[in-house]
C-alpha cells in the first residue's frame, strides 16, 4: 500500500488594518474604477509596522494546527513559502519552529514567489510519500507591502499581506478511488522570463531589499497559457476532466487571469473560489488563503476534489489536485 499525504486542517491570518482603493488613489495617480476594472481589486491587508511574515505565519499556523488537533510537537517538517523572509538567513521557518515549541524535525523555506505555496505542498507531500515526514505543516505567507513602490501605480494597487497554512498527515492509501488526500502536484520554472517580474535588489546584488517591477502585458500573457496547461496536466494525469473538478483554487493574481483560465478549462466561475476582490495579490499565502475561506465557509467539504494552481516571477508556476 502507498501513503497518500492529507490535508488535515487548514488556517489563514489576516493583518487588521485594511487598505482601500480610495485610499490609495491619494497616493498615485488612479482611481477606484480603474483598479477595480482592470483587475477586481477592491481593498488589501497591510501589516502593521513591527508586524513580521513570521508573525502572520505563525498566525495561521495556531489555526491550521488547532483545526486539525495537532500538536507542535508533532510536527516531523514545517515548510514556509515565502518570498518576503524576517531576515536574509536564517529561515523564517525555523523561527516558526522555536515559536510553535517544535524542537525535533526540520524547518526550513522555500521561494517560488507566487506559486510558492504550491511548490511547498509539493515538497512536502514528496517527504511524506518517501517515508521522512508523518506530519507536515506547509504555509505560504508574505508581507509584499515592504517591497512596494508606492509611487509605481501600475504595481502598488495589486499586492496585500497575509499568511494561509495547511497541516499535512501520512494516511495509508486503501486504493477504492476516493482516497482523500493529495493526489498529483505538478511543478515547472522558465528562467527566460526572470525579468519580466522581479525584485530589482537582494544582498549579492545591490545590498538593499528592492522594489518588485513587473511588466504587466507580458505577464498576463504568459499566466494564462500557463495556468490552463498546468490545470490540464493536473486532470489528464488522474484521468480526470473539468466536470470531474469541485473547486478550483487559483492564485489571486488579477481577477480577469482567473477568468482567463476558467474560460480555458470551459469551468464556470460557480466552481472557482476568488478572494482577490478582498485579499489582493497575496503571493505565496493566496492559495491557502482561498482555501481555507472555502472551507471555512462550507463551499469545499470532504470529499470533494479540489485542484490548485499558481504562476509567479521567475518564471515558475504548478498545481497540486487533491480530495478533501
Amino acid at each position: 500500500m502507498s501513503v497518500r499525504s492529507t490535508i488535515a486542517g487548514v488556517g489563514a491570518y489576516l493583518p487588521e488594518r485594511v487598505m482601500t482603493n480610495a485610499e490609495i488613489a491619494r497616493m498615485v495617480d488612479t482611481t477606484d474604477e480603474w483598479i477595480v476594472e482592470r483587475t477586481g481589486i477592491r481593498q488589501r491587508h497591510i501589516a502593521a509596522e513591527g508586524e513580521f511574515t513570521s508573525h502572520l505565519a505563525l498566525r495561521a499556523a495556531d489555526k491550521a494546527l488547532s483545526a486539525a488537533g495537532v500538536k507542535a510537537a508533532d510536527l516531523d517538517l514545517i515548510v514556509l513559502a515565502t518570498a518576503t523572509p524576517d531576515n536574509t538567513f536564517p529561515a523564517t521557518a525555523t523561527k516558526i519552529q522555536a515559536e510553535l515549541g517544535m524542537s525535533g524535525g526540520a524547518a526550513f523555506d522555500v521561494q517560488a514567489v507566487c506559486s510558492g505555496f504550491i511548490y511547498a505542498l509539493a515538497v512536502a507531500d514528496n517527504f511524506m510519500k518517501a517515508g521522512q515526514a508523518q506530519t507536515a505543516l506547509v504555509i505560504g505567507a508574505e508581507t509584499f507591502s515592504r517591497i512596494l513602490d508606492w509611487t509605481d501605480r501600475s504595481t502598488c494597487v495589486l499586492f496585500g499581506d497575509g499568511a494561509g497554512a495547511v497541516v499535512l498527515k501520512a494516511e495509508t492509501r486503501k486504493g477504492n478511488g476516493r482516497d482523500r488526500g493529495i493526489l498529483s502536484t505538478h511543478l515547472h520554472s522558465d528562467g527566460r522570463h526572470y525579468n519580466l517580474l522581479w525584485v530589482d535588489g537582494g544582498p549579492s546584488t545591490t545590498r538593499t531589499v528592492g522594489h518588485l517591477r513587473m511588466h504587466g502585458r507580458e505577464v498576463f500573457r504568459h499566466a494564462v497559457v500557463h495556468l490552463a496547461e498546468v490545470v490540464g496536466e493536473a486532470l489528464t494525469a488522474n484521468g480526470l476532466d473539468p466536470t470531474d473538478i469541485d473547486w478550483i483554487v487559483p492564485h489571486q493574481a488579477n481577477r480577469r487571469i482567473i477568468d482567463g483560465t476558467a474560460r480555458k478549462l470551459n469551468l464556470p466561475p460557480e466552481r472557482v473560489i476568488t478572494t482577490i476582490d478582498r485579499h489582493a495579490n497575496t503571493s505565496a499565502a493566496s492559495v491557502p488563503l482561498a482555501l481555507a475561506e472555502g472551507i471555512g465557509d462550507g463551499r469545499i467539504a470532504p470529499g470533494m476534489l479540489v485542484l490548485m494552481e499558481a504562476m509567479g516571477g521567475g518564471f515558475t508556476w504548478g498545481a497540486a489536485l487533491a480530495r478533501l
